[in-house]
């Protein structure tokens, strides 16, 4: 697997979170997951199902391909 698409969506996700303000705990609420689960997806530690990104976008209110954009 490449790991270099998980650390990129993970530097995503923690972009998207620092510019809403929010904590990986307050994140982790919102999507119903626990803290450490989002301090593993923005290591790139882990590989969320498409599901658990859409609740991730849907709760940071940006696009799919927002999340996903590693130019």
């Amino acid at each position: 697997m490449n790991t270099k698409v998980l650390k990129n969506f993970g530097k995503n996700l923690k972009r998207y979170r620092l510019e809403k303000g929010w904590t990986q705990e307050q994140l982790a609420e919102k999507v119903n997951v626990h803290q450490t689960y989002i301090g593993k997806l923005e290591l790139g530690l882990i590989n969320p199902s498409l599901m658990k990104i859409f609740v991730i976008t849907r709760a940071l209110k940006i696009k799919l391909s927002n999340i996903m954009d590693f130019d």
